[in-house]
Parts: structure tokens; sequence; C-alpha cells
């Protein structure tokens, strides 16, 4: 899977996974999609946004919630 587009950095939205660098967070693009607005509605929101960065946005959250967490036990 190529997430190329997906970026992590601590001084921009305190680390959480971004588009390209940007003030744009994958939450925020799979919420917009969550909440029933289309492609195109949110190409037009954020006209430096491109399809592949929607793409790739639903392809990283789909790939975190199959993620296994194992609870950590604690004596």
């Amino acid at each position: 899977m190529d997430l190329n587009r997906i970026t992590f950095n601590q001084n921009i939205m305190g680390g959480k996974p971004c588009i390209r660098g940007m003030r744009v967070t994958v939450g925020t693009i799979v919420g917009l999609i969550a909440a029933g607005r289309s492609n195109n509605e949110i190409l037009e929101a954020y006209p430096y946004l491109e399809i592949e960065d929607l793409r790739q946005a639903l392809s990283y959250a789909a790939w975190r919630a199959e993620e296994i967490d194992i609870p950590a036990v604690f004596s």
C-alpha cells in the first residue's frame, strides 16, 4: 500500500496524519465523507486537494481500523 500523501509532523496539527504536509487531517477528510459530502464537494471546499488525497485518506483510515490493539497488562 503506497500512502505517500499521508504525512506526520509533530509541528503540524500535533503530529496527526495529514495530507501532504498541509493542515488538513485524514480525520477531517474521513469525517466529511462520513457526513455524506461527495468527493466533488470536498475538492471544491479544499481546492488544493486532489482526488488521490481523498483516496489515500480513506485507505489510511481503513488500514488503521484493521490494526489490532493488544491491551497492556499492569500488575
